[in-house]
């Protein structure tokens, strides 16, 4: 029997892998929010209240060309629509926890702490012992997340361009998606939203990133469906 915290330090250690990619995305963040000219202290509170950077960079994006206010909420919300098909998928798990903890863990919900959450739930963990997994990979995640924040505030515009810290976004994708290809239907899955996103990416507010998650969805239910039938 696994204690609470030989758990949550099993969670702490299985997201060390991606947080190499995490600092860097931190400090895209806070260096993109201070040259849209955020305070300091305004660009650090943004990254810890949203905690999700492909919102804020997509955000700011918008914010530094001027956009309308009502079109940067209404893309960061399009954006983490993905948010509440992790959350449908993860809620049976915290099904038996008061809403006092399942509002606490709503805040750290996220795509890395969603996919190492769900891959060892499918291995088998004790039910009490779920909510401090959870945990041990989310306040990973948050501490590096503002860790990074906090680096690319502080540096700024210091940080030359020629360092392409944003190769760290889809570094932090990548490092999920092998363990989460199990079976015929997960890779079709994938494959299948990865066709997508090239072709959708043009599409406006970022739903190009909806359209392939629904994509792959759709593709590898249908691919199941006709291998179990």
């Amino acid at each position: 029997m696994e204690s609470a915290r030989s758990t949550y330090l099993a969670g702490i250690r299985d997201v060390s892998p991606v947080l190499l990619g995490v600092l860097p995305f931190g400090i895209v963040a806070g260096v993109a929010a201070i040259g849209i000219g955020m305070s300091k202290t305004l660009a650090i509170m943004t990254s810890a209240i949203a905690f999700s950077g492909a919102a804020q960079l997509a955000a700011m994006d918008l914010m530094e060309k001027g956009a309308p206010i009502v079109i940067v909420i209404a893309t960061a919300l399009v954006i983490n629509l993905r948010m509440a098909m992790y959350s449908a998928s993860i809620a049976p798990h915290f099904a038996p926890l008061s809403g006092r903890w399942k509002g606490f863990l709503s805040y750290f919900l996220s795509d890395q702490s969603f996919a190492l959450s769900l891959t060892r739930y499918d291995r088998g963990i004790e039910e009490n012992n779920k909510k401090w997994y959870y945990l041990g990979t989310a306040t990973g995640l948050l501490g590096i997340w503002m860790l990074g924040t906090v680096i690319g505030v502080t540096l700024g515009s210091v940080v030359p361009v020629s360092w392409s810290l944003d190769f760290a976004v889809p570094l932090t994708f990548i490092a999920l998606l092998a363990p989460a290809i199990k079976d015929r239907a997960t890779m079709v899955s994938a494959l299948s939203a990865g066709i997508v996103v090239p072709v959708a990416i043009a599409l406006p507010m970022q739903t190009g990133i909806i359209a392939a998650s629904i994509t792959g969805v759709v593709a590898g239910y249908l691919f199941e469906s006709r291998a179990g039938s």
